[in-house]
């Protein structure tokens, strides 16, 4: 297991996290307060994925005195990066594109993020092939649909 993993964490891990993401860190006694404003869990429920956190070298913890405190071994930034580059990695090449339209048209974003992805849309525009060739298949370069027998 290399260290931060951020693609073996769990639903529930991943709550977590956000928590000591957003916090910078944490202490034990303050994740499981926020979590359980979040969820119903146990205190040791909570205890536990923190430990399994731990083990998947997601966090280090440090102790002072009697509290444990959490650290993030992984940004978020790059958590979520590998995650989705991970998932991406699995899709058909000309399917990228839709999925992509999908969740843009199903997310919410600020103004400042559209204008971002705007202006990172001119620029690909520029270098942009004029099409995708399917990948899931050996030599289906020449298929212009992905439903074509080739």
């Amino acid at each position: 297991m290399k260290k931060g993993d951020a693609t073996l964490m769990s639903p529930a891990e991943w709550e977590i996290m956000r928590i000591i993401w957003t916090k910078k860190g944490s202490s034990s006694k303050e994740v499981i307060s926020l979590m359980q404003l979040k969820r119903n869990w146990s205190e040791s429920t909570i205890k536990t994925l923190l430990g399994r956190l731990v083990e998947k070298k997601m966090l280090q913890t440090n102790k002072e005195g009697r509290r444990f405190f959490y650290q993030p071994t992984i940004t978020e930034s790059d958590a979520m990066n590998k995650v989705v580059s991970e998932l991406f990695d699995h899709l058909c090449n000309m399917k990228k594109g839709s999925v992509i339209l999908n969740l843009l048209s199903s997310l919410t974003f600020s103004r400042e993020d559209i204008k971002k992805m705007q202006s990172l849309l001119s620029e690909k525009m520029e270098t942009a092939p004029a099409s995708i060739t399917c990948d899931c298949l050996p030599h289906m370069e020449n298929c212009s649909m992905h439903e074509k027998n080739c």
